[in-house]
């Protein structure tokens, strides 16, 4: 990798890139995203991303690192929710703060497009993004979900009810083209992510409560 450029005229163009290979990698990915439209687009010379980047590969890398470093810039995930409150706040906190970041709400749409493709043809890229940013977030997740449960829950268990939240959530971005012909009228704002976050965490917590009581009783 590349170390980063130092002058004022090479950041700027660094940043000129970064911004310009966002789109471009949402709308075509990876593999299909070529050097020269991105560089177009920048307005700078086809050698910007060699010089800048080393190669296309890590400017994506770059890429879906930043684009998901301001998602979560913009929406923590405990929403200035402070350490010491209840599992149950920090639990609404999470969903909605995750929410808001892969429904768009206040995000430009190739973010989430840029993310959903990753997801859905990944590239060596995902190794770095998970380790840096997504493992973190998910062990907040189960640390979340591991007080909900009880200390002698089993980190296997803990793991399946983190994966099930996370699920519920992602449904209503993988989903979307298929809700908004269920329910056309239904506008994906502000206020609906907000329901859902309510929806989506009572739900949890209340089958999180059912699944300690039932493990309890089992262990009884």
């Amino acid at each position: 990798m590349k170390s980063p450029p130092s002058s004022r005229l090479d950041l700027d163009t660094r940043l000129r890139l970064l911004e310009a290979a966002g789109p471009v990698f949402a709308r075509r990915g990876f593999r299909d995203a070529t050097v020269r439209e991105i560089c177009k687009d920048a307005g700078v010379n086809v050698a910007a991303i060699n010089y800048h980047f080393g190669d296309k590969l890590e400017l994506y890398s770059q890429t879906l690192g930043r684009c998901m470093r301001e998602a979560l810039q913009r929406y923590p995930p405990d929403l200035g929710v402070s350490a010491e409150a209840s599992p149950q706040e920090r639990m609404f906190a999470f969903v909605h703060s995750f929410l808001l970041r892969i429904l768009g709400d206040g995000n430009p749409d190739w973010q989430g497009q840029l993310l959903a493709r990753e997801m859905m043809e990944p590239t060596v890229a995902l190794d770095r993004l998970v380790e840096e940013l997504i493992r973190p977030l998910f062990k907040q997740l189960c640390a979340i979900v591991g007080e909900l449960l009880g200390l002698r829950a089993q980190p296997a268990l803990v793991i399946l009810c983190a994966r099930s939240v996370v699920s519920q959530c992602v449904f209503y971005h993988h989903s979307r083209p298929v809700l908004q012909r269920l329910s056309p009228k239904e506008n994906m704002g502000s206020e609906q992510i907000l329901r859902l976050a309510q929806h989506i965490s009572a739900f949890s917590i209340a089958a999180l409560t059912h699944v300690s009581e039932t493990d309890q009783a089992r262990r009884a």
